[in-house]
Order: C-alpha cells, then structure tokens, then sequence
C-alpha cells in the first residue's frame, strides 16, 4: 500500500486529540480537499468561516502540540490495513467516490478492498431491516437484480436481513455490489456470519468500504455513520422493508437530507406509517416497479462533473 505524506498528514490530523475531544472529522474533509488547505490547517488554522470552525479552532491548536503522538497512532493503523491488504483513498484524490464528495457530512477517508470504480457513480443502496421477512427477502433480491440488468452499482450494509440478500442477488446475478461496513476494514467482519459473504464480494468483483480506523470495532455509534457512507455513496437510496425503529429508516431520513432520492417500495408504504409520512411531505418516491427507480437515476458522467465542481469550490474558498 503506497501511501503519500499528504495523505498521512490529513490521518494525523483526523487523529489529533486534545483533551478527548478531536477535530470534527466532516469538517477536516470539507476543508482538507488540497494540498494548500492541509499545510493551512496543519498550521493551526482552519479556512472555514463558520460556527463548527470556530468551535473546533481551539481543539486544533491545542492538539496540534502533541502531533508526534497522532502521527504514531496512524503508523499503527496504516500497518493493520496492510496486513489485511487494504487499500486507502483520501479527499485529496481524484478517486475518492463522486457522490460521496457532493454531500457535506463525507468522511475524510476511507479504506476498501476490492477496486473503486468510476462506474460506481451511478448507483443506488438497497436497504431494510435486519429481521427481514421472507416477503422482504424476496423483493430486495428482485429489486438488486433488476438494478444489475441495468448496469447499477448495488450498494448496502453488510448487515442481516435486507442487506444480505440485496448482497447476494447481485452477485449470484454477476453485477458489482460495494458493502459499507460498520467496523473497521481490518476488523472482525460484522456479523461474523457474513464473513464468507464479504470475501466473495471481493472476489467477485465488488469491494468493501469503511470509514473508520482500520482496527475500530462495532460500536453502536459506528452504524449511523455507516448510514450517512452508504447514502452519501449512491444516487438513492431504495427501502425494501423497516420499521420506525430500524437503521433504514434513518438512512430515507439522511438520504432526503443529502438530496439524494429515496424511494420506498409500495409494500412499505402501505405497511408503515413514517413511509406514508415520507411520500405525503414528498420526500420520497413510491416505487411500484423498477422503473420508477430507473427513471429518476442519473449518469455516472453528471455525478462526477457534479463532484469536480464541488471540488472546485472547495479549493476556491482558501
């Protein structure tokens, strides 16, 4: 794994602690899209005119004093993602996802084994609960293979239920599926029974994503976040089946904040009052049929002139 100085530079400073406290990571990926933006931040300033900014000034500078100690900790989770053959890619890249660069909670890394590909712009996560019923089941493997037949990127996450079977429909249909984790790319796969399923994705063509330090393990805090990769990663997001308390509920919820599309299967709608809720704000799509999803997907060429644009201003606000 080559890794630059610059992109050890943005992992020290996503690794810099003062007190406990660090440095809000979406911050540091929304300023650090440059070489001249890290030296600038590095230098204990942060080119950002805003509340989260100021907030986080003080904490920069504090933890910059004891920078040595944040770089030996990246040292240490550089090695674990090597060893597990992990591969990195930073906001500084040119190759870092293009959706995920449009939305403005994106993280300031991410590691993956398997390719990223450009083809991945144009793509939609398929999503649901964990305690899936058969019913459900069926409609994500249906809906991921459809997707497939139209040259969609499968994305989710990994999890029971829903995901695995979006998962494995894709990959029994011979597309590519991405599989956001929860934990960390060197960790123990999560569950631990879709351990052979993660390593099939690899090797079938897909890839596995994380946003985390290499050795994090599964926390309650780390699914969430999990969420907002998957959204941000995709075009869409398509709901397949989740109660009020379920995880895809929150990924409609974020994927509506992103402005990314959020479709929610007629089955859904009909079955769960927040769905209905959802459609009646017009902050979702029913979906009836795969097309009702194909119409609204764009190209992956827009995606990605949409994300040198935000590139662009970001490096226009030094």
């Amino acid at each position: 794994m080559i890794i630059t100085a610059q992109q050890k530079d943005l992992l020290a400073i996503c690794a810099l602690r003062d007190e406990k406290k660090s440095v809000d990571w979406n911050l540091i990926a929304r300023t650090c899209q440059s070489p001249e933006a890290l030296h600038v931040v590095l230098g204990g300033d942060i080119p950002e005119d805003s509340a989260i900014a100021r907030k986080n000034l003080p904490i920069l500078r504090a933890a910059l004093l004891d920078l040595h100690e944040a770089r030996a900790r990246v040292k240490i989770e550089l090695e674990a993602a090597e060893s597990a053959g992990a591969r990195l890619v930073t906001v500084l890249d040119p190759e870092y996802p293009a959706n995920l660069r449009l939305i403005p909670n994106l993280p300031p890394f991410l590691f993956h084994l398997g390719d990223l590909e450009d083809r991945d712009a144009r793509s939609a996560a398929v999503v649901g609960t964990r305690g899936a019923s058969e019913d459900g089941m069926r409609r994500a493997a249906r809906m991921a293979r459809g997707l497939v037949e139209h040259d969609v990127v499968v994305y989710s996450g990994l999890a029971k239920g829903i995901d695995t079977a979006a998962h494995t429909a894709t990959l029994d249909a011979g597309g590519r599926t991405v599989a956001v984790m929860g934990t960390g790319i060197a960790a123990k796969i999560y569950p631990a029974q879709n351990k052979g399923l993660a390593a099939r994705i690899v090797e079938e063509g897909g890839a596995l994503l994380s946003q985390f330090w290499p050795t994090s393990a599964p926390a309650t805090w780390t699914f969430p976040r999990r969420n907002v990769v998957t959204s941000g990663s995709t075009m869409g997001s398509i709901v397949i089946e989740a109660s009020a308390t379920s995880g895809a509920k929150m990924q409609a919820r974020i994927a509506n904040e992103h402005g990314k599309h959020v479709f929610l299967l007629h089955s859904l709608a009909t079955s769960e009052p927040w769905a209905a809720k959802m459609l009646e704000d017009g902050k979702a799509v029913e979906v009836n049929e795969l097309d009702d999803v194909l119409a609204l997907l764009g190209s992956a060429q827009r995606v990605q002139k949409a994300a040198q644009q935000r590139l662009q201003l970001a490096l226009a606000g030094l």
